[in-house]
């Protein structure tokens, strides 16, 4: 279905992309097929563009800004702006005339701006700003209220409730405020007075049930002394039990003389477990259980405890209870033992029955409330002073967006850099443009690879390494004989700051064709040298071994320690005569091989002769310029950003023009002069000039005996 919006295109980078001049045009985007978009997803972090806008525009909070998310952001914006053309121009300040109040949010973002101005002293301001809105979180901070629903310690006047708030913070926990302190909300202060709640009730209980009280606010207290020994006494009662079924019983329970005997020979306490293991008292047919003498000596004192906190006040003062006193006095009890076990395991109780009772009964919870909605009451209010600052990034920002991620405008116009370009790299006498943020550059550098691009990895260091950071830069121009793992360099980022830059990886691609023209001349010269050096380090290696041994052989015989050393063998004529004799037949291949490609040449006529020798140079060099030319023509920058987080959607070319603008070889400034005078240039010998007129004159001289001049 053709599109009713008209569109206009420009062509770069050997694929056509949109142009996007006009607030129409941004408005329009939702229209275009998103095939044509450059890009449809990029990081919120690691690039030149203001990470709180992009935040703003990345509505699910995943670090990428999608294709739909940057449509969302340019109709939201386009909905409270009564021109469209105000998202052109980048400008950071808004007339309160261009916001349209056609809508609900559109009044509230209104009325926020003028109430920030007037905030500002600024009450008759007709145009508001970023750089008004800079200290929007301090302005927001200053509030009492600022619509999250919060109540922090500090924002409650009255000093009980005040401490009331404390205290369910520190019994319920807390949810952060906007402002960055620590606060409670709704759902934090209802659980807790729910739960105080249920701690009241559960203790109300005791107070209109007297059996579960017996002994007043007296009966916790009695009721674990009685705990402490109630085991105890049971065991001797039952003891005294089975004597009066069997009097055989009552020695053997009271334990044997062989208990004691065991007991003799130890150092005895009462904290001896083995004492405190015996019972009560001696065991008797329904004898009571003594208060005072015949007591075991380890359960003196908690006996003492039972007949001051428990006796006494129930049956006065007794020096012996028989059985079934002490059925009685247990029974009382269990009331008490079964309220306590359905105590609420609940935090509140912490604060104790006195501070819950004024907490709960003292108008804490519908005052706390009542703080809380009147936080909520302003949601919409502070919603819309934040709409304000993302309404003046919006006008700001989406259209620069825009031209880095629908379209690479920026980067293809050459008058201005990308979002993605980090700085520029000093190295190796160039400049290099294209310098991209990575940060693992090993993975980058696995899949940038395929773009084709001779991409040069630095690590970034500043302040004395308290910096760092990598980047890739794209070398596009020169060539790569003197780039080398562990040279180094100077970054400059966007804001100009200078780092270290040290090459630890490059991955190797050809760079221009000049450099490919020289490459074949230059791999010649390389193996040439090579083999040189390994065959004067042979000969030298050769001569200081004969020079060693000579000197140790000659040790020997004036030591006359080697008497019976063979002779030297005799010089062999014949063997030295054939090595002659194949370095000879070496130098009269050479010699032919020159020679006949000098009689071709001087076979020619004398203008036809540079012909030759530049068709000959073309021979060699063409074949490397055409491989490096298609190589060229396919360099692409999709890999590289796609390796930092984009979504690349199109083809990014950059063709062999474009990268030399990329990176620029140095050039002497117009107008300057320069002296060719060297005070240390090196002095050349005279010696190959004269070796080579002589050969020179020696080919021509067999050229005219040859009849090629007649």
């Amino acid at each position: 279905m053709k599109s009713p919006y008209t569109w206009k295109f420009f062509r770069a980078g050997g694929f056509d992309q949109v142009q996007l001049d006009t607030g129409a045009d941004l408005l329009a985007l939702d229209q275009l097929d998103q095939k044509l978009w450059v890009a449809l997803s990029c990081p919120t972090r690691g690039i030149e563009f203001d990470s709180r806008t992009l935040d703003m525009i990345d509505a699910d909070g995943d670090g990428q800004v999608r294709a739909n998310e940057i449509l969302v952001a340019i109709g939201w914006a386009g909905a409270l702006l009564k021109n469209g053309d105000l998202l052109i121009g980048g400008r950071d300040a808004l007339s309160l005339s261009d916001i349209s109040d056609a809508g609900e949010e559109g009044k509230h973002i209104l009325a926020s701006a003028r109430y920030i101005l007037k905030s500002l002293g600024k009450p008759d301001a007709g145009e508001i700003s970023l750089g008004e809105m800079a200290d929007i979180e301090k302005f927001l901070d200053g509030l009492r209220f600022n619509g999250d629903g919060v109540i922090c310690p500090q924002q409650v006047a009255d000093a009980g409730l005040k401490a009331s708030v404390e205290d369910i913070a520190k019994i319920a926990g807390t949810v952060p405020d906007r402002s960055g302190d620590s606060g409670i909300d709704q759902a934090i202060a209802d659980k807790f007075f729910e739960d105080a709640k249920a701690y009241w009730d559960w203790h109300a209980q005791s107070e209109t049930d007297p059996a579960i009280l017996p002994l007043g606010r007296d009966t916790e207290g009695a009721a674990q002394a009685l705990r402490s020994v109630r085991e105890k006494i049971d065991d001797y009662f039952m003891r005294c039990r089975m004597a009066a079924y069997d009097a055989r019983a009552a020695l053997p329970l009271s334990r044997s003389a062989g208990d004691y005997e065991k007991l003799a020979g130890q150092t005895l306490s009462v904290q001896n477990a083995e004492v405190a293991a015996f019972p009560l008292a001696t065991i008797a047919p329904d004898k009571p259980l003594p208060l005072r003498d015949g007591l075991n000596p380890a359960w003196i004192d908690e006996i003492e405890a039972l007949h001051k906190l428990v006796i006494r006040p129930m049956l006065g003062d007794k020096a012996s209870i028989t059985a079934g006193e002490w059925s009685g006095i247990s029974a009382k009890f269990d009331a008490f033992e079964a309220w306590q076990n359905a105590k609420p395991a609940l935090a509140v109780g912490e604060l104790g029955i006195p501070r819950l009772r004024e907490m709960l009964f003292s108008g804490d919870q519908a005052a706390i409330g009542e703080l809380i909605a009147q936080d909520r009451a302003v949601e919409t209010e502070i919603k819309s002073i934040q709409s304000v600052e993302r309404l003046l990034r919006y006008r700001r920002d989406l259209h620069k967006l825009s031209h880095n991620f629908v379209s690479f405008a920026e980067f293809y116009s050459g008058k201005s850099k990308a979002v993605f370009q980090a700085g520029t790299l000093y190295l190796d006498g160039r400049s290099c443009e294209l310098c991209i943020k990575v940060e693992d550059v090993n993975a980058h550098a696995a899949y940038a690879n395929t773009s084709g691009v001779c991409l040069v990895y630095c690590e970034l260091v500043r302040n004395g390494g308290a910096e760092k950071m990598n980047i890739a830069a794209a070398f596009t121009a020169g060539d790569s004989d003197f780039l080398m793992v562990g040279r180094h360099g100077v970054f400059y980022d966007r804001k100009g700051q200078d780092w270290n830059a040290t090459i630890v990886r490059i991955t190797d691609h050809p760079i221009s064709i000049r450099q490919a023209f020289w490459s074949p001349y230059k791999k010649v010269s390389k193996v040439v040298s090579e083999q040189i050096q390994k065959f004067a380090a042979s000969r030298a290696n050769a001569v200081q071994e004969k020079v060693v041994k000579a000197a140790v052989e000659s040790g020997k015989s004036i030591a006359g320690a080697a008497p019976n050393v063979p002779p030297k063998p005799p010089f062999d004529v014949a063997r030295f005569a054939g090595i002659f004799a194949a370095i000879g037949l070496a130098i009269g291949a050479i010699g032919g091989i020159i020679a006949s490609i000098v009689s071709g040449i001087f076979s020619l006529k004398l203008w036809q002769i540079p012909l030759a020798l530049a068709g000959l140079m073309l021979a060699v060099s063409v074949p490397s310029m055409v491989l490096a030319w298609f190589k060229l023509k396919r360099r692409n920058l999709g890999p590289i950003l796609d390796g930092c987080g984009w979504a690349i959607n199109a083809r990014v070319r950059i063709n062999i023009p474009f990268g030399t603008s990329l990176t620029a070889l140095p050039n002497l400034p117009a107008g300057a002069h320069r002296s060719l005078v060297d005070p240390y240039a090196e002095k050349k010998p005279v010696w190959p000039y004269v070796l080579a007129a002589l050969l020179l004159l020696g080919a021509v001289a067999w050229a005219w005996k040859a009849g090629y001049f007649s």
